[in-house]
């Protein structure tokens, strides 16, 4: 998801899978595929970065997951349980890929 803001201020987030186009009129319009249209404050070319961050994130984990470098916020280590900050303990939910040469 990537963060946008409103013109009143507002932050939502935002799946850019759906994200169809943006133009930049004197305000810039997010136009999602099934037709809804977002008025944000950031301008084109901030969105498109937003968008090329979140991509390149997903190549990054992806590739680090594969590595079996991986380790998430939720993860304390292989096997251990984590701690969420209520303090929680439960098992994580991502389990990283074994290494190419441990295939």
């Amino acid at each position: 998801m990537i963060r946008v803001t409103r013109l009143n201020g507002e932050h939502f987030a935002l799946n850019p899978d759906l994200i169809e186009r943006v133009e930049g009129h004197p305000d810039t319009v997010v136009f999602l595929v099934d037709g809804t249209k977002y008025v944000v404050s950031e301008d084109v070319d901030e969105v498109l970065d937003e968008i090329r961050e979140y991509r390149a994130s997903i190549l990054a984990t992806a590739y680090a997951m594969d590595r079996g470098t991986y380790r998430s916020s939720t993860t304390a280590g292989p096997g251990a349980p984590a701690t969420d900050p209520a303090g929680d303990t439960r098992r994580a939910s991502v389990v990283p890929f074994p290494a190419r040469e441990e295939r």
